[in-house]
């Protein structure tokens, strides 16, 4: 890399900031290591469990399913245990590594339909492991200890990163992310965060930036979000062919080609490498810190293994944490407890002092801000299919104290708000009301049919349809509330019409508790839902209960039978920002 080339003095020394990680790093490997013995799974670190060289007995062979990233590093490592007849109890290693995107092990693993073929797992994030954990049907999953990491951070062409002020002038994240929505002065891209940690990661660290500079309601991040997703692939590997291939950035007549990506810095050490200096990436990294990717190595479904299989595959590990092993993972760009690495990885990636490339990373997200950013990617970019049930019992033109109204007209102005504000062209609305008996026999009339909001039909549009539908809304005199028999029909209907690549969700909104003696039972209502749903099709129920005369846990119970949420509002007024943030959590779940 003739271009990056400089002394040590120019970058300063990074062995300072970087023990702390590293002790931290030796203490979870010995930590799993001692529980590995605990659990049975080895005796003790003899001699002959950490012996390389001599005789062999029989071979021991073991399988690792890797982060494409990382494969070739574990591959690397593989061989030269090979070679040099690595042992563990006397049995010779045989580690064969497969390459697999981190989100599909994890969503397989999280089904746990199926029996792995592989008996170790290295992703490029502890948040894929936190992932299968929240199913309790789930594959388990034991991490031992993380073997390597990479700070996150935005690699530019020279030109981009010139006009930046590269490498000079640093900025935080939400200023590198903003440079994209000025007047598309920087051709941004990213990996879906949906798939990819590093993009989910960034994007996590980019909300909770903008939340302590002041973005309260989220609404500068879900707008960095939404110029992010038309610049977004579908992996890792996929976004670093979009970068453009000539210094300059412009690669005229080929808009598509990115200026600059959220990227690991192994990944634009790898790039820089295969490249060379005539199309290599310069590397910002941001100075409210760089999220990281943690590389944990974790035993798969370990009740299962042999005795002799979880000894190597702990023995394995431990070849990735010696001076051979930290040499292996730095020539493919990661960092690890050889301080002396992070130097040299980083210059490989395009960095240069003053940029924070030394800096000890930011403090790990926590699993509720990486479940909120998904939520808030898949309501901001995915696009929503919502059908809206909205109670007109009697009861709702009771009026909320303190407004001068009834509980209808506040109810419908913040859904008649929450649809000019939350839904775009895009998303699929359409809307129920329900009493006793409102059509027929029936508790509920559907006033306008599920479909696209920009659809348009004669000299309006869905859009049109369905505000006038919303200012029309009058509770029924002498109405009761309906609110089991509707709830299923509602559902049935949602999850027969569910549309794959959408966000489906069914909102009911009420004013009290069941009051049709004729329906079905709370049980058999609950039975039915926990039986349509479909944990490949989620449908979530978000139930909303508004006033005093509702009951927040039979809500509750009935939501959380489809995977939704209940929420008890007193202020009607509230509703459109419930459903927000309800459709927020939710959309974080189905990811």
């Amino acid at each position: 890399m003739g271009r990056h080339s400089s002394t040590p003095d120019e970058y300063g020394t990074a062995t300072a900031d970087h023990r702390p990680r590293s002790r931290g790093r030796t203490v979870a490997i010995a930590t799993a290591l001692v529980l590995v013995v605990a659990a049975g799974t080895a005796v003790a670190l003899r001699t002959d469990l950490i012996s390389l060289g001599g005789s062999c007995g029989n071979t021991v062979r073991v399988s690792v399913a890797a982060s494409p990233d990382i494969a070739p590093a574990l591959r690397a490592a593989a061989d030269s245990a090979r070679k040099q007849d690595l042992t563990s109890d006397g049995n010779c290693i045989d580690v064969a590594v497969s390459a697999r995107d981190s989100y599909k092990v994890a969503d397989t693993l999280r089904s746990g339909t199926g029996k792995p073929d592989f008996q170790v797992w290295v992703p490029d994030a502890d948040l894929w492991v936190d992932r299968v954990g929240q199913n309790d049907k789930a594959v388990k999953v034991t991490p031992t200890g993380t073997i390597a990491t990479s700070p996150i951070g935005v690699g530019m062409v020279p030109t981009a990163a010139k006009s930046f002020g590269w490498p000079k002038k640093t900025y935080g994240w939400t200023q590198l992310a903003g440079a994209a929505l000025q007047d598309d002065r920087l051709r941004l891209g990213a990996a879906d965060p949906a798939r990819s940690a590093t993009g989910l990661l960034a994007l996590t660290k980019l909300a909770t930036s903008a939340k302590q500079a002041g973005d309260g309601d989220g609404t500068q991040a879900a707008a960095m979000a939404k110029v992010l997703s038309q610049r977004t692939s579908d992996s890792d590997a996929q976004l670093m062919e979009t970068v453009a291939r000539d210094s300059s950035g412009t690669e005229e007549g080929n808009p598509k080609r990115n200026q600059a990506l959220i990227l690991s810095e192994q990944a634009a050490f790898a790039h820089n490498a295969e490249v060379g200096d005539s199309g290599d990436l310069d590397l910002f990294y941001p100075k409210d810190g760089s999220p990281e990717l943690s590389y944990p190595f974790t035993l798969v479904d370990e009740p299962s293994l042999s005795t002799e299989q979880s000894r190597a595959a702990v023995r394995f590990m431990t070849l990735l944490n010696t001076s051979e092993g930290h040499e292996i993972l730095r020539k493919h760009g990661f960092r690890n407890e050889d301080d002396s690495a992070v130097e040299s990885v980083a210059e490989g990636a395009g960095a240069r002092t003053p940029q924070p490339y030394a800096t000890p990373a930011s403090d790990p997200v926590t699993a509720e801000q990486v479940e909120q950013t998904l939520g808030m990617w898949t309501i901001t970019v995915q696009s929503a299919r919502v059908l809206t049930v909205v109670d007109a019992s009697a009861s709702m033109s009771n009026l909320v104290p303190g407004r001068g109204e009834s509980r209808m007209e506040v109810t419908k102005a913040s859904m008649l708000a929450a649809l000019s504000t939350a839904f775009t062209d895009e998303d699929d609305i359409g809307l129920w009301e329900f009493s006793t008996h409102l059509d027929g026999t029936r508790d509920y009339k559907k006033l306008v049919t599920t479909a696209r909001l920009g659809d348009r039909k004669g000299s309006g549009t869905q859009r049109d349809r369905l505000s006038s539908a919303f200012r029309s809304l009058q509770p029924v005199p002498g109405g009761a509330t309906g609110l089991y028999d509707t709830t299923l029909a509602a559902y049935k209907e949602a999850t027969s019409t569910y549309k794959k690549g959408k966000f489906n969700a069914v909102v009911v909104v009420t004013d009290g508790v069941n009051e049709d003696p004729g329906s079905i039972s709370r049980s058999s209502l609950i039975q039915q839902l926990e039986e349509l749903t479909d944990p490949e099709h989620p449908v979530p129920l978000i139930a909303i209960a508004v006033g005093p005369d509702t009951d927040k846990d039979e809500i509750e119970q009935i939501a959380e039978a489809t995977g939704g949420s209940g929420h008890k509002v007193s202020d009607p007024a509230d509703i459109q920002e419930v459903i927000l943030k309800a459709i927020i959590e939710a959309g974080a779940k189905s990811n």
